[in-house]
């Protein structure tokens, strides 16, 4: 889709997605929207799927997993800074990269490289249904 091209619904999610950056306080599967060059917003369900803290992996495949700390909500990329090999998620909740060993924390920060960057929080909001939209970079 085109910017040119965007209902006022979705210009808004855009925008907000545009300005929110990191995790935020406060599924169904993939209903995904291009939103801009690069960037597409993924609806990752019903902000109730995500009550318990943890770590849930269903959109690991789509570039991000989303993590709940307390009132903490956010998503991080399943991509390693590395060499963009897709994550493991652990037990413990930390991420492990299958391709060359590299290890991140829950909050996704390096703990063993050879990655040297933390993992990206993905912007995410929630709309007035209360779903939760993350915006993914295309790969």
């Amino acid at each position: 889709m085109h910017v040119d091209r965007m209902n006022r619904r979705q210009f808004l999610i855009f925008s907000v997605a545009a300005v929110v950056t990191g995790c935020k306080g406060i599924g169904e599967k993939d209903t995904s929207a291009t939103i801009a060059h690069g960037e597409r917003v993924v609806n990752a369900g019903s902000v109730s799927n995500y009550t318990a803290d943890g770590l849930y992996d269903a959109f690991r495949d789509q570039g991000f997993f989303i993590v709940r700390n307390g009132e903490k909500l956010c998503a991080l990329s399943s991509f390693c800074t590395h060499r963009r090999c897709k994550l493991a998620a652990e037990a413990d909740r930390s991420f492990y990269c299958p391709c060359h060993g590299s290890t991140f924390d829950p909050n996704g920060k390096v703990k063993e490289g050879p990655a040297r960057r933390d993992l990206p929080a993905l912007p995410v909001v929630t709309d007035e249904k209360g779903q939760l939209l993350v915006t993914v970079p295309n790969t």
